[in-house]
């Protein structure tokens, strides 16, 4: 969608549907593993390893099997088993205050279908859904496909985003500068809105001790008090469309993309600064997941039709799945077996296996559409996604693809929240929890 106060350029990038073709994508990414081959971590130098510019470029594929679930360690091993090969040591120290990982083996351990946390599972079960184009929200009850109200927010709604401790849900007005609340209990806003500057989206530091609104258009990553919004530290990153962020399984490091800028940016959680920059030749990266072994980052990437495969331990490129135009949100199933991937250029919902990094199906809905952000129901049965280009909400059976409802709601419907969500904490955007 065009911005108001982007340059040009990047508004008429925001507005392509169709990105670089795939077989562009496979290119590129043999390209650079066979001929962008740098030494291994281990033998780098600091020197090897620029503070300023973007990274260097993984040379080796991930060995094989290397997603797949391990045996449960004890927490201490597991944080050497997350050893980070970089020169800046405290990346594979563990955030101090974070919740500790029930199972190494998998970071969503606590996050499986039905366990919710005494905060949400006394909410009623309803579906949030941000009108970007008409500075709304409209409230979906999922038991009868309906529209139980609508109500107003501030201008562009992006994205709906549940607080830390999953009481309180919050509407990013990104060109209202604010910040709607919303309790859940009543699904109704809760109070005046909360002046921020420039929400696009919104997320928590692992320890709950900030909320990250990411301002997309000044490029700023604001870390604000979780309960007042006061600033209280800020980093410029120098990739243009920050947009969207996942945490190392430690919580020692976060990765950012930068849709205009075509990389992404790895910022230290200990000291809140910049780290490096990974350059991802032409695209336009979009949502990011780690995989529940903390091993792999995946990356969406619109222009390139398919998702990044990240090493989390070198910050290199491990390699590239092909998925579908324009791909955008990625969600993790229940059971953290499988990978969602919404392709909004062909109205398609990619699956990828973690334990195989490869396609399982694809499912079309039918008519073709335009799936955007979502989450899936809290028994995991249901993937609510957004219809971005098609006014529509769609309610998608995760057992087989089926098509249970497409729900009309406002113009350009974002990044919905399905509410409650499993899990122990909320980390934001549309309910990333663990």
């Amino acid at each position: 969608m065009s911005k108001v106060g982007w340059p040009a350029d990047q508004q008429a990038r925001r507005l392509l549907v169709f990105g670089v073709p795939a077989a562009v994508a496979a290119l590129v990414v043999a390209g650079l593993l066979i001929f962008g081959s740098a030494p291994p971590a281990q033998e780098s130098s600091p020197s090897q390893v620029s503070r300023a510019t973007a990274g260097s470029v993984a040379a080796t594929a991930p060995a094989s099997g290397a997603g797949s679930a391990s045996p449960t360690r004890s927490a201490s091993n597991a944080a050497s088993a997350w050893a980070v090969a970089d020169p800046v040591a405290d990346l594979s120290e563990p955030l101090a205050g974070m919740p500790p990982v029930t199972d190494p083996a998998n970071i969503y351990a606590g996050a499986g279908a039905n366990m919710l946390s005494p905060a949400a599972r006394l909410a009623p079960y309803r579906i949030y859904v941000p009108n970007s184009g008409g500075s709304t929200v409209t409230v979906i009850n999922p038991a009868t496909y309906k529209v139980i109200r609508t109500f107003q927010t501030g201008l562009n709604p992006q994205h709906v985003v549940p607080g830390y401790g999953m009481r309180t849900l919050y509407v990013t007005n990104d060109l209202g500068n604010s910040l709607t609340p919303i309790n859940p209990m009543t699904g109704r806003p809760s109070g005046k809105n909360i002046a921020v500057a420039d929400p696009y989206n919104m997320y928590y530091t692992p320890d709950g001790r900030y909320a990250i609104v990411v301002a997309e258009a000044r490029q700023n990553l604001d870390f604000r008090d979780p309960h007042s919004f006061a600033l209280e530290h800020r980093i410029h990153v120098n990739c243009a469309g920050v947009d969207h962020i996942d945490f190392a399984a430690t919580g020692a490091y976060l990765i950012a993309s930068c849709e205009f800028g075509g990389r992404l940016v790895r910022i230290d959680m200990h000291t809140l600064k910049v780290v490096d920059y990974l350059s991802l030749p032409g695209s336009a990266p979009q949502d990011i997941k780690l995989d529940p072994a903390g091993r792999i980052f995946y990356v969406a990437d619109k222009n390139h039709g398919g998702v990044w495969l990240v090493n989390a331990a070198t910050f290199k490129l491990a390699g590239f799945v092909a998925t579908g135009p324009d791909a955008h949100g990625l969600y993790p199933s229940r059971d953290a077996s499988t990978l969602y991937v919404t392709n909004r250029g062909n109205g398609s919902i990619t699956l990828i296996s973690f334990a195989t990094r490869k396609i399982v199906t694809t499912w079309h809905i039918p008519g073709g559409g335009s799936p955007d952000m979502g989450n899936l129901s809290p028994d995991g049965k249901v993937f609510w996604v957004s219809g971005r280009y098609h006014n529509v909400v769609y309610a998608i059976r995760t057992s087989d693809g089926h098509l249970l409802a497409k729900i009309a709601v406002g113009v350009q419907p974002h990044g919905l929240c399905v509410w409650p969500q499993p899990g122990r904490y909320s980390l934001g955007h549309t309910g990333i929890t663990r």
